[in-house]
């Protein structure tokens, strides 16, 4: 071996520098053929002293060695070489005897690496200084050109003097307006360090070296593409810092109707004003106000068209002859979503129609007069001097999604291979109840009928298994991982890899039957109960594949939301019976609580046959068809704003079952445990399938998560809830709660995922508008709901369709939150957005007759929007119908 392999195996840095530098170019080359052996070497051994010793030197050594510029970037960005490496300045001194253009060369190859690989900027600017060449403009090396300027202004140079001085200035901030993305490190200590980037830039087109029509247009231009929010902030802070003059402003219009059309909403407001501005001193003609209003007024941003409403007024009272322009651009608001912004623009026909003299602006308003709610063409037909044509009106249908039908399992995988896809596609992504049930049965069948032929099967999916390692090179044992106080299983995927590690040998059998034996170890959470059921039953599982295996499972479901038919299980019971094996206590456990008792004339039917078997398991299965099925009896608590439900003691669910599945039966205190290590919403779903016919206990395992959707602005817990209006039972107080929850909760994903629930609980006959309406309004008054994401939860429900069951559910909710202004209560913010979907539920549906307490609220004096809408819903119940409802 020769003295440099030595000293960079050894990793002095020192000795290795002093013996590159002391050899030709040739030499340098000669060594490379081993300095690439000990690479491979390193990339196979553990990460031990040794490894972390060599690499550094390695990195260097091969660096220098090299002698392409392509073979010497990749050397530099590789993954493996992203240890402590030599600073920047040692290898710009050893590279710098090299050729001008074999450095630019290497520069530009490594600007041209994805800022992940890491590749230092002091090393890709050195070189560029050294070899004399232009920066390049890459998105890795921009930015790391943002955070030198950064570290040199900590360093006490401020950012400006830092700018003025860099050579490469002109081509570096052009290429800031490319760079996607960029604004975040833009923005970095705008609020606390002085000089920012925009005061900075700014400063340099008055007084510096940078054009400012250069920088004005691309600023613009980057608005204009869009990116993300950090980018348009950044950009945006950069045009005020600017401060365009008058000429700048009005050489733009068509970039400022751009940005106030499609721009979000910051830029969008700058833009608005200062085509406002331009408007207000006759900059900006009617029909460019006109065009510029049409796509403002289509926006959804409340703000923006409240702003572009005054701003319409200002000028129409200024110029009377832009009436005729101006008016039909007005007219636009009356299609707006928000019944508010109907009136505002209805009110300002009103103050300014005098002023038309074109009989063609009184044509365009009466057919936009179409678009207003009822309450309001009314009004537009008295100031149009006409009377609009009744609409021809039809009994209201109700337009509610198809319950989801439920699927039935495909057959059992019929060989090894089949079942190892199963159980390789289940730990890709987190299964669904059908998916985690047929990979499980799988595993239970072939490991019964071929147990090597299985493991063979396995061998691709063992691979991927961190557990399947050596031992000696740093993995884990399963053992240590999964039998951790009794319980290991936080997602669906590991209960499939406990069996897996059982199949491979990981586990040893006395583990399996400790924890068999002694049971899982509850966590105190309000998950407890679910939790314990479903890890008991893949414990014993697991034990018995080692030891007894089962031909099949009893418990899988016959259908994708659990339940299982019971002529199914009796066949199955019978199965058993015929070959002698012997049941699993916590898979019968698990059958007994999916089969289908819905059905009470197929369930004595099948308990006959069950009884007709003879066994301790068909005497038990045909009692359980045919006993009652009670419900458990419920209480509330308050704590802190929240409402919650507490479940009663459930015997039938105690009497005659396994210890871990006794406590699905005790009482769910909800505020017992309210966060645990189960936060997987994946496994959720599995724990729906426990108890398909029982979702109303389910819920009161789940109601603490909900509550922290809109309490403490959780996220994803929701995604569980329309599986679980898909479930079987009762729906009461406990689900009715989850849905409230769900639809203030403060993600729009969750909002999103309740609306859809509740949707489905109402086409499943499961809704009560009752309960539901009543929890809102008890919430609302708690303060746990916040009425301005409930009303935007609800609209998107009545969208879809559903305005009868949505008016019905704020039928109940809204009147004794009404009630509280009869007593001089303050209304809670965002009750007047509610009373908006209402309305328009009220007018949607044909709803008619008295609302209490509304009279109340509609004759407060004001236009706020709760008077306003509730003035707007007192005319629409107070309407005759005129066909039947």
């Amino acid at each position: 071996m020769s003295e440099l392999m030595d000293a960079v195996r050894a990793g002095h840095k020192g000795r290795t520098v002093s013996l590159l530098e002391a050899m030709t170019d040739a030499e340098r080359r000669s060594h490379l053929t081993e300095l690439k052996e000990l690479r491979k070497e390193l990339r196979a051994a553990p990460w031990d002293a040794p490894a972390r010793r060599a690499y550094p030197t390695l990195y260097l050594a091969g660096i220098v060695c090299q002698t392409g510029a392509s073979a010497v970037a990749a050397w530099i960005a590789a993954s493996d070489m992203r240890w402590p490496t030599p600073s920047p300045a040692l290898l710009l001194r050893l590279l710098g005897g090299r050729p001008a253009d074999w450095l630019a060369d290497l520069a530009h190859r490594l600007a041209q690496r994805p800022e992940s690989t890491g590749v230092s900027y002091p090393l890709m600017s050195g070189l560029v200084r050294l070899a004399g060449c232009p920066a390049p403009t890459t998105d890795a090396y921009v930015r790391g050109w943002v955070g030198d300027m950064e570290d040199n202004r900590q360093r006490g140079c401020t950012l400006e003097d830092r700018l003025r001085a860099d050579p490469h200035l002109e081509p570096m901030v052009s290429a800031l307006f490319e760079t996607n993305d960029i604004g975040g490190r833009l923005e970095w200590g705008a609020g606390q360090v002085p000089g920012t980037w925009a005061g900075a830039l700014a400063r340099l087109t008055v007084d510096g070296p940078l054009d400012r029509k250069m920088i004005v247009d691309a600023c613009v231009s980057r608005l204009l593409r869009g990116g993300t929010s950090s980018d348009s902030r950044a950009f945006l802070r950069l045009l005020t810092a600017l401060d365009l003059t008058r000429e700048e402003r009005s050489e733009r219009v068509a970039d400022w109707q751009g940005l106030a059309s499609d721009a979000p909403s910051p830029v969008a407001a700058h833009a608005q004003t200062v085509l406002g501005e331009l408007a207000l001193a006759g900059e900006l003609t009617p029909r460019q106000l006109a065009e510029m209003s049409g796509a403002v007024l289509f926006r959804t941003e409340k703000k923006l068209v409240r702003a572009q409403l005054v701003l319409l007024g200002k000028v129409l009272a200024r110029d009377a002859a832009s009436a005729d322009t101006l008016l039909p651009a007005v007219a636009q608001g009356f299609g707006h979503q928000d019944p508010d912004i109907q009136e505002r623009s209805l009110k300002l026909a009103e103050r300014h129609l005098k002023k038309a003299s074109d009989p063609g602006t009184r044509a365009e308003l009466l057919l936009a007069a179409e678009q207003l709610h009822p309450g309001l063409r009314t009004r537009a037909a008295d100031l149009l001097g006409t009377s609009p044509a009744a609409p021809e009106e039809e009994d209201y249908q109700e337009y509610l999604p198809p319950f989801p039908e439920p699927t039935r399992l495909a057959p059992p995988p019929a060989t090894a291979p089949e079942a190892a896809e199963e159980v390789s596609a289940a730990l890709a992504s987190p299964p669904s109840v059908a998916e985690f049930e047929r990979a499980l049965d799988g595993l239970v069948r072939w490991a019964h009928q071929d147990q090597k032929g299985l493991s063979a099967a396995l061998e691709p999916v063992f691979a991927r298994c961190w557990w399947d390692k050596d031992e000696a090179q740093g993995a884990r044992s399963a053992e240590s991982r999964f039998i951790t106080n009794g319980s290991g299983v936080f997602t669906a995927s590991s209960g499939l890899e406990i069996l897996l590690a059982t199949v491979r040998g990981k586990i040893r059998t006395g583990k399996l039957l400790a924890v068999v034996r002694t049971g899982v170890s509850p966590s105190g959470c309000a998950h407890a109960a679910p939790a314990a059921a479903f890890e008991a039953r893949l414990w014993e599982v697991a034990y018995r594949i080692r030891t007894e295996p089962l031909p099949f499972l009893l418990s899988t479901p016959t259908w994708s939301t659990g339940l299982l038919e019971p002529d199914e299980l009796v066949d199955r019971l019978d199965a058993y019976r015929r070959s002698g094996a012997r049941v699993a206590e916590t898979d019968f456990a698990q059958a007994l609580l999916r089969v289908r008792r819905a059905d009470p004339v197929a369930a004595a039917a099948a308990a006959g046959r069950a009884a007709a078997l003879g066994t301790a398991e068909g005497a038990r299965l045909a009692a359980w068809l045919t006993a009652e099925v009670p419900q458990p009896t419920s209480s509330r608590r308050t704590h802190g704003g929240r409402l919650l439900v507490e479940l009663n003691e459930v015997p039938d669910l105690q009497d005659g079952f396994p210890e871990a599945y006794r406590p699905l039966g005790e009482p769910v205190r909800g505020f017992k445990g309210w966060q645990c290590y189960r936060h997987d919403h994946a496994l959720q779903r599995q724990w729906l399938a426990i108890l398909p016919e029982r979702r109303e206990l389910t819920a009161g395992w789940l109601l603490p998560e909900m509550s922290h959707l809109a309490v403490d602005g959780a996220r994803g817990t929701a995604g569980v809830l329309p599986q679980l209006a898909e479930t079987g039972g009762a729906a009461g107080e406990a689900l009715h709660l989850c849905l409230a929850y769900g639809l203030s909760a403060r993600h729009p994903e969750d909002r999103l995922a309740t609306v859809d629930a509740l949707l489905t609980l109402a086409a499943g006959g499961g809704l009560s508008a009752e309960r539901l309406g009543t929890e809102i309004r008890l919430l609302i008054r708690t303060g746990a709901l916040k009425p301005t994401r409930l009303a935007e939860s609800l609209r998107t429900a009545a969208a879809t369709g559903a305005y009868r069951t949505v008016w019905e559910v704020l039928e109940h909710a809204l009147p004794p939150l009404l009630a509280d202004l009869s007593f001089g209560g303050t209304p809670a913010h965002g009750l007047g957005d509610l009373m908006g979907v209402a309305a328009e539920c009220a007018e949607r549906c044909g709803a008619r007759g008295a609302l209490p307490h509304l009279d109340r609220a509609a004759e407060r004096r004001g236009t706020s929007m709760l008077v306003t809408q509730a003035r707007r819903l007192r005319d629409t119940l107070a309407t005759p119908a005129t066909s039947p409802q």
